[in-house]
């Protein structure tokens, strides 16, 4: 079966100890995880995804949270080590690069069709934050008629919710929990 690991939002405003609307030391703990998931699975020749809030400068969304992921700036690049294994694949056949403007990686952005042509029948979620653009992810992959899993060890948020929202993807979707 072919899988795909997506990695959700890790951005320097979202991880760095700086960023707009960081989960700050939690996410940051959870990279080297996800960089060693993200190298099994090009070993695997499965696909990595790296879905990205992109975000322009008068977005609807900075009503309710502080600006965040504005394209072309340093806050909607990677963050440290994972800005550095895309750059040495970005060229990589099995790696994708996929913007977004919602919560829900396959919201508008036709993830699903390029994941459905490489045949892809399961996506796997980790980034941040769990009870946000996690949750809506795997909400939508689980639309899409994709399998999911969230490892629990690659998610990280900004508030208490993270063990709750992952039992919702568990009973809601029927997610794989990945401990």
């Amino acid at each position: 079966m072919r899988e795909a690991l997506l990695i959700v939002d890790m951005s320097n405003d979202f991880v760095a100890d700086d960023g707009s609307l960081t989960a700050g030391k939690p996410a940051q703990e959870i990279v080297p995880y996800i960089v060693e998931m993200a190298d099994q699975f090009l070993e695997k020749d499965q696909i990595v995804v790296f879905a990205m809030d992109a975000h322009q400068e008068n977005d609807p969304h900075f009503a309710l949270w502080p600006p965040h992921n504005v394209v072309g700036t340093k806050g909607q690049q990677l963050y440290g080590e994972l800005q550095d294994w895309y750059e040495k694949h970005k060229d990589h056949p099995n790696v994708i690069m996929q913007p977004k403007e919602n919560y829900n990686a396959f919201f508008r952005t036709g993830l699903a069709d390029k994941l459905r042509s490489l045949g892809v029948e399961k996506v796997h979620v980790c980034g941040v934050c769990t009870d946000i653009c996690d949750f809506l992810t795997v909400a939508g992959a689980d639309a899409e008629g994709f399998k999911t899993a969230v490892h629990k060890r690659g998610v990280a948020t900004f508030t208490d919710q993270g063990e709750l929202f992952i039992e919702h993807m568990k009973r809601c979707f029927f997610t794989e929990v990945v401990e």
